[in-house]
């Protein structure tokens, strides 16, 4: 059986809701519009599902010309995609300072009000380059307001696999891949090193460990013990859990679902399970 791309995510605003497509283009940080929009405290500091799991509540969806944000008992928010904001701040992802564009107070205050939390939305300028740690990356190679890469690839039987050791399935958005792939054995990804998907050549150099994020239910923004239990039985190396391949692409084009994955090198498992 061939291994095929069967599922495409992207996540507009950072650790918000994400949209499922099927077929997107890729542009030189990753699929266009990627978490290209991120949630900040006063200070710059990224906000995430881990400090406010209400966060995966926000649903999000692309029109031609805006992004749009919901949320129970909230009026839609309307957002274009064209930044026209004029002021500036430094925003930090982990490890890494650089501009954010701040997009509007109407924002900032829809999104304070649903969370119970100021906050500020931001918007990565075009001409921003931020770059991937030069330890699994080349320095051509950008990403947006990602934790640190621009694709994580998880499969189809990885999922699977991992339920069958739990008592109730988790859906594969708790660990929101942005490609999810099918016909290849579970944990086949860790294997590997460089893939084609389509017409875009791919590099996985690391492994990706997990944080609590997956252990909060999507559709409830409550947060429990699995999978993350589980996975730390099963999936714990050097004190991490690790679940899906952290990805970089050698070419811009068009990701659809049904490309064909073609496996290119393999090496080393990552995690060496």
């Amino acid at each position: 059986m061939d291994i095929q791309l069967t599922s495409i995510f992207i996540y507009p605003v950072k650790s918000l809701a994400g949209i499922s497509v099927t077929a997107w283009p890729v542009t030189k940080t990753g699929l266009k519009y990627d978490r290209k929009w991120m949630l900040v405290d006063a200070s710059g500091l990224f906000l995430s599902q881990r400090k406010l799991p209400r966060m995966a509540l926000i649903h999000t969806l692309l029109t031609d010309s805006e992004l749009v944000l919901s949320a129970t008992g909230m009026t839609d928010l309307a957002i274009p995609l064209e930044a026209s904001g004029e002021e500036l701040i430094s925003s930090t992802v982990w490890h890494h300072q650089g501009p954010a564009l701040c997009v509007s107070h109407e924002a900032d205050s829809w999104l304070s009000q649903f969370l119970g939390q100021p906050c500020r939305l931001v918007y990565q300028p075009d001409d921003c380059i931020r770059g991937v740690d030069p330890v699994y990356a080349k320095p051509e190679d950008q990403t947006s307001f990602s934790d640190g890469f621009p694709f994580l690839i998880i499969s189809e039987h990885s999922l699977a696999a991992l339920n069958h050791s739990l008592d109730r399935p988790v859906s594969m958005s708790r660990f929101r891949p942005n490609l999810v792939v099918d016909g290849c054995n579970a944990y086949a990804e860790d294997e590997w090193r460089e893939i084609r998907i389509g017409s875009i050549d791919f590099r996985l150099p690391k492994a990706c460990s997990r944080c609590s994020v997956p252990a909060i239910d999507p559709n409830t923004g409550n947060t429990g013990k699995e999978p993350l239990s589980t996975l730390n039985r099963l999936r714990n190396w050097n004190n991490k859990i690790y679940f899906g391949q952290n990805a970089l692409h050698d070419q811009c084009g068009l990701l659809s679902v049904g490309d064909t994955v073609t496996v290119r090198l393999i090496g080393n498992k990552q995690p060496p399970l």
